[in-house]
């Protein structure tokens, strides 16, 4: 199973939201990693996925190979276990 990367910060609207979706995640065994991009970490990490609209999902395979991705926008749950059940 992949990974699912999530690029988050304290002054967008729909990040709340995105959060949420990505605490569900997890409870259901997929592997969430968010990055806050008001930090250096954060910064630099969302730099090398050219991430420039909060929120932001990435979706990568076991090989670290993007699926898909989702900027500025929340996709849908079922889109998401969809998109990495291919994986």
């Amino acid at each position: 199973m992949g990974v699912i990367k999530l690029f988050v910060q304290s002054t967008c609207v729909k990040c709340p939201q995105a959060k949420q979706m990505g605490t569900v995640l997890q409870q259901e065994g997929y592997r969430v990693e968010e990055y806050d991009v008001e930090t250096a970490d954060g910064l630099a990490e969302a730099s090398f996925y050219s991430v420039q609209a909060t929120p932001t999902f990435i979706l990568e395979d076991q090989d670290e190979n993007t699926v898909a991705d989702f900027r500025g926008k929340i996709p849908s749950l079922d889109t998401v276990k969809q998109l990495l059940s291919c994986t």
